[in-house]
């Protein structure tokens, strides 16, 4: 689907300034994001119209859950990440999450973690145990919308997203194997593994530009 074609084909649920702030965010014929002075803001988004936007620019994105529990889920070179919703009322809400799960075997120092931490503006990471003996590396980014964003800026936050978690496993395995001597070997080669997700973790299809 082409990019006139996915934000053409809006969902009812858009409102009024969704409409114009998505319309202005679409690529014009030299390459640069329009810069209309009447653009309207964005300040809250529904499930189904923060999905429309997603697929406006390039991503496979399917609806997890049920009612109140529903948040989005995508892929990006073929590692799995949530988008979920943050606080809101009447199915709409003001920021949004971007979150990957990485399942854990053996031990990652956590200089390691606050090293990416330190040098990365964007994005957090950290380890997360929900349960004894289940460690998750948890990489995420929120993404707010009070006051009000264009089309164009919440594209641009979508793009850093997709520009870290392209970096995230490759330097993971740079960093691992520096400190294979040290550790376990018998976890060193497989410190970082995706979890179970019912999502083709194949790289996201993007749509002809």
């Amino acid at each position: 689907m082409s990019n006139d074609d996915a934000f053409a084909k809006l969902n009812s649920d858009l409102s009024l300034e969704e409409r114009r702030a998505m319309a202005a965010a679409q690529p014009q014929a030299n390459g640069r994001i329009s810069d209309t002075a009447d653009v309207e803001l964005i300040s809250s988004m529904s499930i189904e119209s923060l999905r429309e936007f997603l697929q406006g620019v390039g991503y496979r994105v399917e609806t997890v859950g049920e009612n109140g529990s529903r948040f989005l889920r995508s892929a990006t070179s073929g590692l799995a990440f949530d988008i979920r919703p943050g606080s809101g009322v009447g199915g709409r809400f003001g920021d949004i999450a971007f979150v990957a799960l990485l399942a854990v075997r053996g031990t990652l120092p956590l200089d390691l973690l606050n090293r990416w931490n330190r040098t990365r503006r964007f994005g957090r990471l950290f380890l997360d145990q929900p349960v004894p003996g289940q460690e998750f590396l948890v990489f995420c980014m929120d993404v707010p919308l009070a006051g009000g964003v264009t089309a164009g800026q919440l594209r641009g936050q979508v793009e850093i997203w997709d520009s870290l978690i392209q970096q995230l496993v490759p330097w993971l395995r740079e960093e691992v194997a520096k400190l294979a001597p040290k550790i376990d070997t018998s976890a060193a080669g497989s410190a970082t593994q995706l979890p179970p997700s019912t999502f083709d973790r194949a790289p996201a299809e993007k749509s002809a530009s």
